[in-house]
């Protein structure tokens, strides 16, 4: 099974089953001499733990990071970083009764036909426990771009039809972290928290929608034809457990405008070219 392994420069190669004894991450790229420990990397895990409260699943996992290998003295040496991340919570008897079944849209037919078996328990690879994997390599990568002031914020800006009505840049990574759902804007996440438990409550699940801003980037990043910025981010966003949809800037609401109301003019503005609006995304 190959397409365990994303990234050109800063490349992440994951491993690990649902209800194997670990998961983890081995990072190849990443430059020596970066200040890294674990307390770099474990609050970003917490943040991800299951378990953390009632509207997440009660898979109870500590998620503590171990990193093998690529760090020295507290700082990276070049050579490839391996993470690891014990499964603590293995119940793998609890599938049992799903041999013979196939859960609708999960992985198990298709696994089943292309591969020939499948891991019934948890859904192996097909499991959104290896994210915890994801979280660990990004918080790495999260470092290396602090350094360059480049920072990022992700926040859940739709549950069912409960929409967070704050634009991207009214928002900032604490009042993210105020509320159980994510959501920055404080009403809305209440509505959203209590939408999550009544569907809970009836056995069922709800879709939603995440949103990110990445703020003070570089020019040029990304490369003509196939390896265009947003072909690479929507190829990793994509690869998310459960996504079905990636848009950039005004995304499909810009097939309802015309073309001179979609454009991003050039402007100057304190000696500097900008843009006076940012439907592109920031993608041009």
């Amino acid at each position: 099974m190959s397409g365990s392994t994303i990234g050109q420069i800063f490349k992440v190669m994951n491993w690990g089953e649902s209800h194997g004894p670990a998961v983890g991450a081995v990072i190849d790229g990443c430059p020596a001499g970066l200040a890294l420990s674990i307390e770099d990397i474990q609050p970003l895990l917490d943040r991800r733990r299951p378990g953390q409260s009632h509207l997440v699943t009660q898979r109870n996992e500590a998620d503590k990071v171990q990193i093998l290998s690529g760090v020295v003295d507290g700082c990276t040496t070049g050579t490839p970083i391996s993470l690891m991340i014990e499964n603590a919570a293995q119940h793998s008897k609890d599938y049992h009764n799903l041999k013979q079944i196939y859960r609708p849209s999960h992985a198990d037919f298709t696994y089943q036909k292309k591969y020939g078996l499948r891991d019934i328990a948890g859904g192996g690879r097909s499991s959104a426990r290896i994210t915890a994997g994801w979280v660990a390599a990004g918080a790495v990568a999260m470092k290396i771009l602090a350094s360059e002031n480049i920072q990022i914020t992700a926040w859940v800006n739709q549950v069912g039809n409960i929409v967070c009505g704050l634009t991207p840049e009214q928002v900032n990574f604490e009042m993210v972290e105020q509320s159980a759902t994510r959501c920055p804007e404080a009403s809305v996440a209440t509505q959203m928290e209590q939408k999550i438990l009544e569907v809970r409550k009836q056995g069922d699940t709800i879709g939603g929608v995440v949103r990110c801003k990445v703020e003070n980037m570089p020019l040029g990043l990304g490369e003509p034809v196939y390896d265009k910025l947003e072909a690479e981010l929507a190829k990793a966003m994509l690869s998310i457990n459960a996504s079905k949809g990636f848009t950039i800037g005004s995304g499909f609401e810009g097939a309802k405008m015309q073309g001179s109301e979609h454009n991003d003019p050039f402007i100057c503005e304190d000696g500097q070219i900008k843009t006076q609006s940012n439907y592109s995304g920031g993608i041009q």
